[in-house]
C-alpha cells in the first residue's frame, strides 16, 4: 500500500463511521501491513479500540503530523478517523488535517430522505468545502440512499468517474460492517491505493482550489478587452465568486450597454476608457521616457497609450493593477509586446515563455513552452524549464522535469538530441535543486512501465510532472493532442519570466478559460509581492 493512509470525514453518524473501520484494517492485514488509527475526536477512541483489537489506536491531539509521519514511514497503514456527524466547517477542519499529512479522503455522507437533486446539492457543497483544503477525495460512501440502480449510476457518472473518486451506496438502516463489506469493493480500493505513491488531483477540484487561492489573494486584475462579450460574462462570474477585483478597459458607455443587453451584472467592476482616463498623460509620459531611446516621440507615446492592451500593461507597470489579461481578441504578439517593452523579464531571465496546466482525469501536469518561442536555443530551453518548474511549484505541483526529445538517454543521435542534452545540463546548472532529466521520450517520461525499460535509473522517468518541449511545434501540438484525446482541461497559456504577471488568452477561449486565467494571474501576482 504505497499511499498507506486514508482519512474518514463527513456528516454520517458515528455508527456509520465505525462500520467502515474494520474492513480497511482487514484490507491492510491482507496486504501485510500493520494498522494504526488516529482519532481526531477523542470521544470515539474507546469505540475504535473495541473494533480494532489488532490495530493501535491513538489520539490525534498533540503533534499529530509528526506522529502520523513516523507511523507512515514505518510502512504502517494509517487510518485517520474524523468527526462523525460533522457540519461543513468541521469537515473542512478534518480535511485540512488530512491534507497536511497528504492522506486521501473517504467521504462518508448521510443522505437519508434525499432525492437525487438533494444528493447532488450535498455532494456539490462537500466538493466546494474540500477543494480549498488541498485534500484529495479518494471515494465517497452515501448512507441512507434509497435510489434506483440507474440513479446510482447517474450520480457516479457525475461525481465518481469524472473525479476518479467512486461513489458507493448503502441503504438506510444498514450502517454495519457487513453492509459495508457488501457495498464496497475494498480490494479494488486497496489496489487503487497501491497504484501510485502520488495523490492525484481531479480537474474540478484543481479549478476550485485555484479559485479559492485567488479569493484569498484578492488582487486587482485588468482585462484589456472590456467590450468583448466573453470578457463581460467572465467578469460577472469573477465578481460573484470574488476571485479578484476587476478593471475593464474600453468605451465605458459601450461596456455598460453591452452588459445591460446581455443582462449581466458587472457593477463591482471598475470601468476605464484609456483615452479619457486621468492617468492618461502620466502613462503616456512614462512610456515616452522608457522608449524615447528607441525613437518614440511624445505624440507616438500618446497614440500608443490609447491602445487598451498597452494601457493595461502600464497599469501593471505603475502598480495600479496587480496583473493583466488580454488576448480574447488580440494576438499573442500584441499582448506580450508591451510587457517585454516595459514590464521586462525577471532578474536572471532573458526569455518570456508560456506553459499550460493540463488537468487530466487523475493528475495535473505542466507543459512548456506551448505558445511563445518557435525555436529556442539550449540556453532558452533551460530558462523555460526553470520558469515552468517555478510555475508548477506556485500551483502546488511538485516539479519533476522531463526534457522531451525523440530520444531517451543515449538511444539516439543528432543535433536535435544534442540541443536537449545541452539544455538539460544548463538547467541543472541554473537551478541545482531541480529534479530534472533528459533527453526523455514522452512515453518514458510519463509511463512507469516504459521508464523501467528505457530509463531505469532516471529520477524523473515514469513520474514526470513538468514536460519541457524542444520547440513550439512539438509543444503546441502535444498540448492540443492531449487536450483533445484525453478530454483534458488545458488552463493557459500562463506567461512566465516577467517581473509582473501579464497573461494571454487564446482567441478561441471560452468563458471558463477566462475565469481560470484571471484566477491564475491573481495567484501569480500575490506570489510576486
Amino acid at each position: 500500500m504505497k499511499s498507506n493512509s486514508l482519512t474518514l470525514v463527513g456528516n454520517a453518524s458515528q455508527k456509520a463511521f465505525l462500520s467502515v473501520i474494520p474492513g480497511f484494517f482487514e484490507l491492510a492485514e491482507g496486504f501485510g501491513k500493520k494498522g494504526v488509527a488516529f482519532a481526531l475526536d477523542d470521544k470515539v477512541l474507546g469505540d475504535i479500540e473495541k473494533l480494532c483489537n489488532k490495530a493501535t489506536v491513538l489520539s490525534a491531539s498533540g503533534d499529530f503530523a509528526a506522529a502520523y509521519a513516523q507511523k507512515k514511514n514505518d510502512g504502517t497503514f494509517v487510518l485517520t478517523v474524523g468527526h462523525a456527524g460533522a457540519d461543513l466547517p468541521t469537515v473542512a477542519l478534518d480535511a485540512k488535517a488530512a491534507a497536511k499529512v497528504k492522506s486521501p479522503i473517504l467521504l462518508l455522507l448521510d443522505v437519508s430522505n434525499k432525492n437525487v437533486a438533494g444528493i447532488e446539492e450535498c455532494m456539490n457543497s462537500c466538493l466546494q468545502t474540500l477543494a480549498p483544503c488541498g485534500a484529495y477525495l479518494f471515494a465517497s460512501i452515501l448512507f441512507g440512499a434509497s435510489l434506483t440502480k440507474a440513479e446510482e449510476e447517474a450520480l457516479n457518472d457525475k461525481f465518481g468517474k469524472k473525479n476518479e473518486s467512486p461513489l458507493y451506496f448503502i441503504a438506510e438502516g444498514e450502517a454495519t460492517a457487513a453492509s459495508f463489506a457488501r457495498a464496497v469493493n475494498t480490494q479494488k480500493l486497496g489496489e487503487r491505493l497501491c497504484a501510485s505513491a502520488e495523490l492525484p488531483m481531479a480537474p474540478g477540484l484543481f479549478e476550485l482550489e485555484l479559485a479559492f487561492r485567488a479569493q484569498q489573494a484578492k488582487q486587482k486584475i485588468v482585462l484589456a478587452e472590456g467590450e468583448e462579450e466573453r470578457i463581460l460574462r467572465a467578469t460577472e462570474i469573477l465578481l460573484n465568486r470574488q476571485v479578484a477585483d476587476i478593471v475593464l478597459l474600453g468605451n465605458v458607455d459601450a461596456i455598460k450597454k453591452k452588459a445591460s443587453d446581455l443582462h449581466l451584472s458587472i457593477d463591482g467592476a471598475e470601468l476605464i476608457d484609456p483615452a479619457s482616463s486621468p492617468k492618461f498623460e502620466e502613462y503616456a509620459n512614462t512610456y515616452y521616457e522608457l522608449r524615447k531611446s528607441k525613437g518614440v516621440t511624445e505624440d507616438d507615446a500618446k497614440k500608443t497609450m490609447r491602445d487598451a492592451t498597452v494601457y493595461g500593461t502600464m497599469m501593471v507597470k505603475k502598480g495600479d493593477a496587480d496583473g493583466m489579461v488580454s488576448g480574447a481578441i488580440n494576438t499573442t504578439a500584441h499582448t506580450i509586446r508591451p510587457a517585454l517593452q516595459f514590464v521586462k523579464t525577471k532578474p536572471g531571465f532573458s526569455v518570456v515563455s508560456s506553459c499550460f496546466l493540463m488537468c487530466l482525469a487523475d493528475r495535473v501536469l505542466v507543459f512548456g513552452d506551448c505558445a511563445v518561442n518557435p525555436n529556442p536555443t539550449a540556453a532558452q530551453i533551460a530558462e523555460i524549464a526553470v520558469s515552468t518548474a517555478q510555475t508548477a511549484m506556485a500551483f502546488g505541483i511538485e516539479p519533476r522535469v522531463a526534457m522531451i526529445s525523440y530520444s531517451s538517454g543515449n538511444s539516439g543521435k543528432g543535433p536535435d538530441v544534442d540541443l536537449v542534452i545541452e539544455a538539460t545540463k544548463l538547467a541543472k546548472e541554473k537551478d541545482p535543486s531541480l529534479l530534472i532529466d533528459g533527453p526523455l521520450q514522452y512515453d518514458a517520461a510519463i509511463d512507469p512501465t516504459v521508464a523501467k525499460t528505457k530509463m531505469p535509473n532516471s529520477p524523473v522517468a515514469g513520474r514526470a510532472t513538468v514536460f519541457i518541449f524542444p520547440n513550439l511545434t512539438t509543444g503546441n501540438t502535444t498540448y492540443k493532442a492531449v487536450q483533445r484525446a484525453c478530454d483534458a482541461i488545458a488552463i493557459g497559456p500562463v506567461l512566465q519570466g516577467l517581473n509582473k504577471p501579464v497573461n494571454d488568452l487564446s482567441r478561441g477561449c471560452l468563458v471558463p478559460d477566462i475565469v481560470n486565467t484571471v484566477a491564475i494571474t491573481a495567484v501569480q501576482a500575490a506570489i510576486e509581492k
